[in-house]
Formats: C-alpha cells, sequence, structure tokens
C-alpha cells in the first residue's frame, strides 16, 4: 500500500496531508516523564498483548518496532514522514513503536503520554482519519483501562489535552497568502476559534515550502465532533482564500517564478534542503495551476524523499556536501 506523501488526496492542491492524533493513559500507572524502567515495560507489553487480542478478533496486525534497534539516522526519517514527533525520536530509549504496513497508522508508546494514536492521510480527509483513529481507541479501551475523569475526561500528561485528548491538524500549502503577508492577520482570526497555525513539524518549528499546520488547539468542554467540524469548516474557508488569491495574483509573475523554479530543480547540480525547499514549493504551486505539466503527486512526494535523513536512508550515510549532489540528482532524474 502507497504512503500518504505519494498520494494526492481531496483538496490536493492546498491540503498535502490530515492527521488525527489520541492521547491515553493507563490508569495506575505514573504519567511517561515520571515512569521507571519497570513500568515504561509494563505500558509495553499491556499495550502489545491488547492489540495482539485484536488481532484475534479480526483487527489487522500492526508491526512492533523496537525503538531500540533504530538507528537515529532512521529516526530522524520517521519524523520526516511525519510517522513519529521530534521529541519521541530524541527520547526512544526502551520505548516501542506499533505501525502499519503503510504508515498511515502510529502508536506511539510513552511519548508525552502512555499511548499516542496517530492516523496520517493524504489530502483533506478527517472524517476517515478520525474513524481509524477512534477504533483503535474502542479496541484497546476494550483490554486497557484509560485513566478518566467525569470532570476533565481523559487525563494527559499535558493539561491542554484534558478531555478528548484529540488533536487533529492539517498540512496545507499556502505559498500565496505567505506571500501576500496575511498569515498572521489569520493565525490570529483563528485562535479565536480553538484553532492555531503552527510550522511545518508541529509546535515550536518554523514554516517550510509555505507548509503550515492548523490544528485544534481546544480539547475540553467540546465533542470530537464538533471539534473536527470546527476544523474543516475554518480551513475551507483559508483555502478558499488561497485558491482566491492564486486566482488573483499576477499571471506572468507567478508563472515566471515556477518556470524559473523548474528549471533550477531540472539542470541543478548542487541542491541545498533550503534551497529545494524554496523551489519545490513553487513546483507544487505550478503544477496545481497547470503551469507545468509533471505528475501532481511528484512535489509532495520529493518533498519527503529529499529531506536530509530520508536520502541517507535510501542512499547511506553521507556528508552534507554530498547530500546536497545526491538530492540534486534526485530530483534532476525525477522531473525528467
Amino acid at each position: 500500500m502507497s504512503q500518504w506523501y505519494k498520494e494526492l488526496g481531496a483538496e490536493g492542491d492546498v491540503t498535502v496531508s490530515t492527521r488525527v492524533r489520541i492521547a491515553r493513559n493507563i490508569k495506575g500507572l505514573p504519567f511517561p516523564s515520571r515512569i521507571n524502567k519497570e513500568q515504561l515495560k509494563a505500558v509495553n507489553d499491556e499495550v502489545k498483548n491488547a492489540l495482539d487480542c485484536a488481532v484475534s478478533e479480526g483487527f489487522e496486525k500492526l508491526n512492533v518496532i523496537d525503538m531500540n534497534s533504530i538507528s537515529d539516522e532512521e529516526a530522524c526519517a520517521m519524523v520526516e514522514r511525519h510517522i513519529i514527533s521530534p521529541d519521541f525520536a530524541a527520547n526512544r530509549k526502551d520505548k516501542i513503536l506499533i505501525i502499519s504496513s503503510d504508515e498511515s497508522v502510529s502508536i506511539m508508546v510513552c511519548e508525552e503520554d502512555h499511548i499516542r494514536i496517530q492516523v496520517i492521510k493524504s489530502g483533506l480527509a478527517l472524517d476517515e482519519a478520525y474513524a481509524t483513529a477512534d477504533r483503535i481507541d474502542d479496541i484497546l479501551s476494550n483490554h486497557i483501562t484509560f485513566a478518566y475523569d467525569d470532570q476533565f475526561g481523559y487525563l494527559t500528561q499535558c493539561p491542554t489535552n484534558l478531555g478528548t485528548g484529540l488533536r487533529a491538524s492539517l498540512m496545507l500549502h499556502l505559498p500565496i497568502i505567505e506571500g501576500n503577508g496575511a498569515l498572521a492577520s489569520i493565525a490570529e482570526t483563528v485562535s479565536k476559534f480553538g484553532l492555531t497555525i503552527r510550522g511545518m513539524y508541529g509546535e515550536g518549528t518554523k514554516s517550510s515550502a509555505s507548509l503550515y499546520q492548523l490544528s485544534n488547539q481546544i480539547t475540553l468542554g467540546i465533542s470530537e465532533k464538533n471539534a473536527l467540524e470546527n476544523l474543516q469548516s475554518i480551513a475551507m474557508q483559508i483555502i478558499a482564500k488561497e485558491r482566491e488569491d492564486r486566482a488573483l495574483a499576477n499571471k506572468i509573475l507567478l508563472e515566471d517564478s515556477v518556470m524559473r523554479a523548474y528549471g533550477t530543480l531540472k539542470y541543478q547540480l548542487i541542491l541545498s534542503s533550503e534551497e529545494f525547499m524554496q523551489h519545490i514549493s513553487k513546483i507544487k504551486l505550478g503544477c496545481a495551476l497547470g503551469v507545468i505539466d509533471i505528475d501532481p503527486t511528484l512535489p509532495t512526494k520529493l518533498l519527503v524523499e529529499c529531506q536530509p535523513y530520508m536520502l541517507q536512508k535510501t542512499y547511506g550515510i553521507m556528508t552534507p556536501d554530498d547530500r546536497d549532489i545526491c538530492r540534486a540528482k534526485l530530483v534532476r532524474e525525477q522531473l525528467e
């Protein structure tokens, strides 16, 4: 099965991906920041046993990865594919990751919470992603007693996740809104509706390639259904704004910018990560507008596969200079 970044989903001209994450903790055990080695093992075993029972009941088998066996390079490549968080990659000793064969489902065990269920899909697919995450949550809850309070809902290590424990986000490509300087105003507006806009890898990260994560910020006092509906409604307004601004942009200047980026990527021999991200954003925009005739899935596929650690996963450990040469070669070949 294809990985999320190799497909073009609904509203794919602006929406790159959908991610739904559900946080849960096991009743009677300390949160991960206070857990000892024996308790960590107990969490690992309890989650694995619950999923083994689920398989016997007809649920698809998921792969268990011992994070002790994962190199730093592979862990960072997982972050670049948005499978795990940067924090889980940096603090993975004695922890496990449970993942589907197509990487659309991943369960980080003892990241910030005991269980972090994540589902990632291409394009705008909030209902589909939530349905999968909710099904896994139900399966686990049949075999694990979660920490829950009648007043505060599901208990989480960070108080901002109390209640539903649900975080849903959409990765949006907003080059024209960004270029027009309207992003700060939009970010201020969406915050009034309980949403936030962050960088490419979430909280505390910067935007790259004009990619931004729009996600819900409120988890307490609101249902999962209402949170998802609110996110979708605001997202569709931002998507419409980006499309409107694209249509109103100076056509010659826009096409010139796209073709310059296309020419650079097609013939450059050395390509830094920063320069690549600037140009691939313009290629994705040009592809969406029909300025260039290439496979519409290619920009996002290259965007992920040309990241530093993804290159090393495929081609072996390299110096930064060798990575820049390798990246340029890969892009040239894909654009032939």
